[in-house]
């Protein structure tokens, strides 16, 4: 999960970043292609690639370890959620970015911390009351609960919240999108 996470942002972000960057961003803009085209286009790619490198290291895994999913479907599911959601995310911070080194700000300084404190190597039980109060603003948080209970049948939320929360990541990235090309936020001069 982890590695789809990380690579669903990097992959979009470095797509979209880069044609900004030579230029060419302008061509497929005057382009005669919609912008939700571009936008499944570039997401798409970035997912794909994700939920490909995803199933790699699960079918390695596997090898290594005696491995059973409680709820392939779920599993499936949120994989698909997480790169759509994180390779939109990419996208939204490719777009943002003016250079390679805020490219990478994101990612380093909010998404590993977000990583870290979402519960994805110990349970937010294990917090103090105020932490895992905290805790449970992190959207990272429902992701990792989600696929742990994909697996194990064990979450540190409920399965529905886990959907929902990751749904509304979903729509608030949508938006963002939607309105980064309504108003031409940093694709014009």
């Amino acid at each position: 999960m982890l590695s789809l996470l990380t690579q669903s942002i990097s992959n979009a972000s470095f797509a979209i970043y880069f044609p900004k960057f030579v230029g060419s961003i302008y061509e497929l803009l005057s382009a005669p292609v919609s912008y939700l085209e571009i936008i499944i286009a570039y997401v798409g790619g970035a997912a794909t690639k994700s939920i490909i490198l995803g199933l790699i290291i699960l079918a390695t895994a596997s090898l290594f370890v005696p491995l059973t999913i409680e709820h392939p479907f779920w599993m499936l599911a949120f994989l698909v959620l997480t790169a759509v959601t994180f390779s939109l995310f990419g996208f939204i911070i490719g777009i943002w970015a003016r250079s390679f080194e805020q490219l990478q700000l994101v990612p380093l300084l909010i998404i590993t911390p977000l990583t870290f404190l979402g519960g994805s190597f110990y349970s937010i039980d294990m917090l103090p009351g105020v932490w895992r109060t905290v805790t449970l603003f992190n959207p990272v948080l429902y992701l990792v609960s989600g696929f742990r209970w994909s697996f194990y049948g064990k979450s540190d939320v409920s399965i529905g919240i886990s959907l929902g929360m990751t749904v509304v990541f979903l729509l608030i990235c949508i938006a963002i999108v939607a309105w980064i090309f309504r108003t031409g936020y940093r694709l014009r001069n």
